[in-house]
């Protein structure tokens, strides 16, 4: 598929926001960060203007942005319609825990309950994310059993990142908080490679033939035409073709910005307990923009590497 920067844009994005919200819920709920009103000022300022801003990207990505309001009232039938819906009921409880958290200087209690229940909303709004993509039946890329998996943890990895480096940066650092990306990236990492692992060794099991008779027992199936080789919408979108050498090179791109990278200096910072503090916020805002970089890049690839079985007549010559 052809990948729309608006649309790795706004799965980036949100997976940051979604993925920070969550662990601040989670861990300001049970007492990990102290209570400190400007570090929330800076966590939460971070989280909303990730998700709200790649929610507005995206919506500008369709050919008829006017349209997107009728997204909201097929919930029933559409994950698009559904990841709105979350993403709408996730701003009450996870800005109720963060005007708590910012004015009142508090975490517990019906606060934090309002912490816990954003943290679910996050979650349910991510995986309505990855749900998008997981249900199209038709991109055997995307209708994958790691697709889902791959969106959460990419989020909670990215957003571990952000949030031990935010904790460094206002001295709120809490020992859980520092250890922390390392399980996340490690998990993130397995899940991306079983992905890719997933999506090189799955056999093709759509063809021209199976299109016309399922049983594949019918006869011979052609194109009465040649497929068409001028521009056209078909080429443009589900025909985006990216070379297997240039993927490999970047799924290895991919992997050491998103995972290695961040893996190494993050340990780095904890095996190095003596550093100077200003070294520490260093090495930890670098992981974390080298990270969402690597994610912005694998994410590409997501799109890149998909193929729609609408291709099969043109990729067989028409024969």
């Amino acid at each position: 598929m052809n990948p729309a920067y608006s649309v790795i844009f706004f799965t980036t994005a949100s997976g940051l926001g979604y993925g920070l919200l969550f662990l601040l819920g989670i861990m300001g709920a049970a007492g990990l960060i102290a209570a400190d009103r400007a570090f929330a000022l800076a966590a939460f300022g971070l989280a909303f203007a990730a998700v709200t801003l790649g929610l507005f990207v995206a919506s500008s990505h369709p050919n008829h942005p006017e349209r997107g309001s009728r997204a909201f009232s097929r919930w029933r039938s559409s994950w698009l319609a559904r990841e709105r819906v979350a993403t709408v009921a996730t701003y009450l409880p996870t800005g109720l825990f963060a005007l708590g958290w910012i004015v009142c200087q508090e975490t517990g209690g019906a606060i934090g309950l309002a912490g816990l229940i954003g943290a679910a909303g996050a979650i349910v709004t991510v995986s309505c994310t990855g749900m998008i993509y997981a249900g199209q039946s038709a991109i055997a890329a995307w209708s994958n059993r790691w697709t889902v998996a791959a969106f959460l943890t990419l989020a909670l990895a990215i957003g571990s990142l952000w949030l031990a480096a935010l904790a460094r940066l206002f001295d709120v650092a809490h020992p859980a908080i520092t250890h922390l990306p390392v399980g996340l990236i490690m998990l993130a990492w397995i899940v991306k490679v079983a992905y890719w692992w997933s999506l090189d060794s799955a056999p093709q099991t759509s063809t021209r033939q199976t299109a016309k008779d399922q049983s594949g027992e019918g006869d011979p199936v052609s194109s009465p035409t040649a497929p068409s080789r001028q521009d056209n919408f078909v080429m443009r979108e589900p025909g985006y073709g990216i070379a297997r050498k240039h993927a490999a090179r970047l799924r290895r791109t991919a992997q050491g910005m998103a995972f290695a990278v961040p893996l190494v200096l993050t340990e780095l910072e904890m095996f190095w307990p003596g550093a100077p503090v200003s070294l520490h916020t260093t090495l930890a805002l670098i992981s974390a923009g080298v990270g969402t970089a690597g994610v912005t890049v694998a994410r590409w690839l997501f799109f890149a590497e998909a193929h729609h079985e609408v291709l099969l007549d043109k990729e067989s010559g028409g024969q």
